[in-house]
């Protein structure tokens, strides 16, 4: 692999991972017209977004001489809709979360998919790693540092996080299956779509809707929506590319990190010391997850 279209590469994830920590922020301050609202709008404004990535792919790989991507209509529908729905509960666990939480711990709680990926391969009658068992430890003392008070509760924001980390590890199983089989862009598209039209449903049957109050929420809809996803997501697909996927989870998972900074920086949300060493722990088992099916590999080319 060249080493600088890698060094490129890894630069345009750790900006994915900077866009992505501070789309909490945008996320915490869109929160004041409704939930479903926000998500409704801002998951249209990725879809709209994707259409002109979509022709801007399609002329690149014609222009190329490269085919489109293989895979039949109906499992790019099926596909997109099953994300989609899938994306809406776990962004609605989020959204409303957040609200409840800061950034900075929303940040954190949710980077814990990359733990409970794995974890849920018992379900599949995969054999779990000792890597994800023991980050696992760490993670559960990580976030009894980081959520649990002296009188030994949890907060509703955190375990609605927690729940959205869940379904974020879900929404990634989703995606693993039909990612090979059908294009990728497509069906992200349609994926913010149909998150789009569910959380639509629901903001017309548990909220109140006021078409000034969202207008004037343009900014965070506009990040979370244009920037966030849209911007994000197509980031994403371009630079890892030239990465390997292991490298390209420890940079992405850095938006836990950004999520606290942004929101100290721009909320003046600070985590006391406890805290802090809860977020650290949280991440080093994310790190630890990610980098111990390669220490073996590493070991080996040391010694050749």
């Amino acid at each position: 692999m060249n080493n600088k279209k890698a060094l490129r590469s890894n630069l345009l994830l750790v900006l994915t991972a900077l866009i992505w920590g501070f789309s909490f922020v945008a996320q915490s301050e869109g929160n004041d017209i409704g939930s479903f609202t926000f998500n409704a709008s801002r998951s249209f404004v990725a879809g709209v977004v994707l259409l002109p990535v979509i022709a801007m792919f399609d002329a690149l790989n014609k222009k190329q001489g490269i085919p489109k991507e293989a895979g039949d209509q109906k499992t790019l529908i099926i596909g997109g809709i099953a994300c989609g729905s899938a994306l809406f509960v776990a962004s609605a666990f989020q959204q409303i979360g957040i609200g409840y939480t800061t950034v900075g711990k929303a940040g954190f709680i949710t980077t814990l998919y990359i733990l409970i990926v794995p974890f849920f391969g018992i379900f599949m009658k995969k054999k779990v790693p000792l890597a994800v068992w023991i980050s696992v430890v760490v993670a559960a003392v990580g976030m009894y540092l980081l959520c649990v008070t002296e009188e030994f509760t949890i907060g509703k924001g955190d375990l609605l996080i927690l729940c959205c980390a869940f379904c974020y590890a879900i929404h990634i199983l989703v995606i693993d299956h039909f990612s090979p089989l059908v294009d990728g862009v497509r069906m992200s598209c349609i994926q913010f779509f149909t998150c789009g039209i569910l959380s639509a449903i629901a903001m017309f049957a548990v909220e109140e809707p006021n078409m000034k109050e969202i207008l004037s929420a343009w900014l965070p809809i506009c990040y979370a929506g244009a920037l966030s996803a849209g911007v994000g997501y197509t980031l994403q697909i371009i630079a890892q590319k030239n990465t390997n996927p292991t490298m390209a989870s420890l940079i992405m998972s850095l938006e836990s990190v950004f999520a606290v900074l942004a929101g100290w920086l721009l909320l003046g949300q600070a985590l006391t010391a406890k805290e802090l060493f809860g977020c650290a722990l949280v991440f080093a088992a994310v790190l630890f997850t990610q980098l111990a099916p390669e220490i073996p590999d590493l070991l080996k080319k040391k010694k050749a």
